[in-house]
């Protein structure tokens, strides 16, 4: 079954990888055409909407994988099934589209105050704001269609799909910067424009997949799936809030400099794209295998052992950025690039997320939602505390350690309630040793710097060296033959 994730993962994974590169492309581009208070607006956005998304989807993609696997546990004929499944579809994408519609409605009557509330930054150009809202209607109303391609294992023409948005949002992006739009008076205007294109391009190219079905709400099935969401619902509100909160209170909080601070925070972030990536193609392959019908025996044995092996590979990602950090800062514009001290401690909360993810599979599976308040709102709560004491002495620094702690707050609460109510046997010892020789090989890397003064090809060296032997350290004591899981990954590919 583990090899079935694994194999899901890496599907994803190479195509995901792909997918996001030509999306990152889109960062070199902007942090050189933009200053750090332009770029500031664009992290700032693009942090909002996130938000937004999670408010409106309602936690309905979740739910959608579990009900769908409840409609295949009904049994019956591949028809009864399938019709099941196309009526919980029907109604799941219709309750986002309304939501998406109304969410539209209310930010167009009241655009000029919501532009006054976000700042100086945004007064005078409320037309920001209405495009924003139009990428977020489109958005939400590709979610659920989104969702049923990975419900049927449609990882291929999921990943088409979106790249096609990509390649649609750099092309544009690169020929706008060559006829000079990015430098009128519009400026930043035009990131989103070009968005708002790939948005509506992918809405049209998804309608192709929903085999004619329309969105359609049937209110006493609604009420079903809103008691199992509504829980996933406010810990995701919560929980995107950890994302974009210290965003925000950096915009508010910092006396001086505020948009150019968030600009730098935000271009460091970008950099950690390949830990972002990894993350984000486990939970692409993770979600829908976990909440799909396991004897609670196997989930506990497989859901242990992906926790295992998550914490290996995001262990050698995070020494690969780490130690390499001036090369990914290259990344960015130059005038960024004087934050890049912080892109080790962005890259520990981001492995932390990830553990805090594969810990959550069990409460969804087991219809105990709430329990994704109480970790988020946790969360939420140190994001805030640890962020009003850290920005105004360390500026974005002190950001990145308030998600840091955050984000561990986050694990330590969600590993006590598995242990309280559905103990599983988690390798901590495994999980452990890949932390310790982790974070050690780092710091070996960093006295080497401190004390020796180490510096250009020899200390390329140094790190090649100290990677090489984290690596070579866990394909061996996982006995992982690697010519075998290629070869597998490729002919599932075929």
């Amino acid at each position: 079954m583990l090899e079935k994730l694994a194999k899901q993962t890496a599907i994803y994974g190479i195509s995901t990888i792909v997918v996001r590169f030509l999306s990152y492309l889109l960062t070199p581009i902007y942090t050189r055409i933009f200053g750090q208070e332009a770029y500031g607006i664009v992290t700032d956005v693009y942090a909002l909407i996130p938000f937004a998304l999670v408010l409106l989807s309602m936690g309905m993609e979740s739910s959608y994988f579990r009900f769908a696997a409840k409609a295949e546990a009904q049994g019956g004929e591949k028809a009864q099934i399938e019709a099941r499944k196309r009526h919980l579809f029907a109604t799941t994408w219709g309750a986002n589209l309304v939501a998406a519609a109304l969410f539209f409605v209310i930010v167009w009557l009241f655009r000029e105050p919501i532009t006054h509330l976000m700042g100086e930054a945004y007064v005078g150009h409320s037309e920001y704001i209405m495009l924003v809202a139009l990428i977020i209607f489109f958005d939400v109303a590709t979610m659920i269609p989104f969702s049923r391609l990975r419900e049927r294992g449609e990882a291929l023409r999921f990943v088409l799909l979106k790249a096609c948005s990509v390649v649609i949002n750099v092309s544009l992006a690169i020929g706008f910067e060559l006829v000079g739009l990015f430098d009128s008076e519009f400026g930043v205007g035009w990131v989103f424009v070009t968005n708002l294109v790939a948005s509506v391009v992918t809405f049209l190219l998804i309608l192709r997949t929903v085999d004619r079905t329309l969105p359609h709400i049937d209110t006493q099935q609604l009420r079903k799936i809103f008691a199992y969401s509504l829980p996933l619902l406010i810990g995701g509100i919560a929980g995107t809030a950890n994302e974009f909160i210290d965003r925000q209170m950096i915009k508010y909080i910092i006396p001086t400099d505020s948009m150019a601070q968030l600009g730098i925070y935000g271009a460091i972030c970008k950099i950690a794209v390949v830990m972002t990536l990894f993350t984000q193609m486990y939970r692409l392959a993770a979600e829908p295998f976990f909440l799909s019908n396991f004897s609670q025996s196997e989930f506990k044995e497989s859901n242990a052992a992906a926790l295992k092996y998550y914490m290996m590979v995001s262990m050698m990602i995070f020494l690969g950025i780490a130690l390499f950090r001036d090369l990914f800062a290259l990344i960015v514009g130059r005038d960024f690039r004087e934050g890049i001290f912080i892109l080790p401690v962005i890259l520990g909360g981001n492995v932390l997320a990830g553990v805090w993810l594969n810990l959550s599979f069990w409460y969804k599976r087991e219809e105990k939602t709430r329990f994704a308040v109480y970790v988020t709102m946790v969360g939420l709560v140190f994001t805030i505390i640890f962020n009003l004491l850290l920005l105004p002495r360390w500026g974005y620094y002190g950001g990145a350690w308030a998600r840091l702690i955050a984000e561990s707050a986050m694990v330590v609460v969600s590993y006590y309630l598995n242990r309280r109510y559905f103990p599983t046997p988690y390798d901590l010892k495994r999980i452990a040793e890949y932390v310790v020789l982790g974070v050690g090989l780092y710091f070996v890397s960093e006295a080497a710097i401190s004390t020796l003064c180490l510096q250009g090809a020899m200390l390329y060296a140094l790190n090649l060296c100290l990677f090489s032997l984290y690596v070579i350290y866990a394909v061996r004591r996982e006995n992982i033959n690697l010519e075998a899981l290629i070869r597998s990954v490729l002919k599932r590919k075929r």
